[in-house]
């Protein structure tokens, strides 16, 4: 990572980790996207458990440099010590409770004030500390894509328009609401909404430019 003339603090990189039943891998991001990014772990045969992420950390001397860490939801669960499925206290950010049916009415959740292993679903000692870990903001536009999607009137004309404008999308995963990017981005698509629908893609479109962020960094 030692190059002449390009100052390499680790508060200048993020560690992006990923994971599948079948592989994990760990990538460097340059927070400028001034330098390219350097793969540092890469495995096809350790799944997503809490013993390979430790594996993972003392890899890439996380304990050393300390980065600041990027991934998606089930990642950041397996090293902050929390389970994986629907477990009732999933949140390390809050004392939410999923199980309520007014949780998704309620707003005054407290904050967790620990991750201590065996109380709130906390099941292992977390690897890196709450503090560092950045909200994938990809893979959450990604999933309020996806429950959209899943959620509107598949015989109306904006549904029928998706069916349409990708054909090679198969019928399975256009009505799990599996996009990319670019699919999403689709302007004449809202033309096509109508009533609750329109007014839910406003919202999604006010959260992603408002909290989740649509910027690129200049290089």
């Amino acid at each position: 990572m030692q190059t002449p003339g390009i100052n390499h603090n680790p508060l200048d990189w993020r560690l992006f980790t990923d994971s599948s039943k079948l592989s994990l891998k760990a990538v460097l991001l340059h927070s400028g996207n001034t330098l390219p990014s350097i793969p540092v772990g890469h495995s096809v045969h350790n799944k997503e458990s809490c013993d390979n992420m430790k594996l993972l950390t003392k890899a890439s001397n996380y304990d050393k440099f300390k980065w600041q860490i990027c991934g998606d939801l089930k990642v950041i669960a397996l090293l902050l010590g929390l389970p994986q499925g629907f477990t009732k206290y999933c949140c390390f950010i809050y004392e939410w409770d999923s199980r309520p049916r007014s949780h998704y009415s309620r707003k005054d959740w407290p904050a967790r004030k620990s991750l201590q292993p065996g109380v709130m679903n906390v099941e292992n000692q977390p690897l890196v500390e709450p503090s560092k870990i950045l909200l994938p903001s990809m893979h959450l536009k990604f999933g309020l894509m996806n429950n959209f999607v899943k959620a509107m009137n598949q015989e109306e004309a904006a549904f029928t328009y998706s069916r349409e404008k990708f054909p090679r999308l198969n019928e399975t995963k256009l009505k799990e609401g599996i996009f990319i990017g670019p699919q999403i981005l689709e302007e004449y698509f809202d033309t096509l909404l109508q009533g609750d629908e329109n007014a839910a893609s406003d919202s999604f479109k006010f959260v992603v430019k408002g909290f989740l962020g649509n910027r690129r960094a200049q290089i």
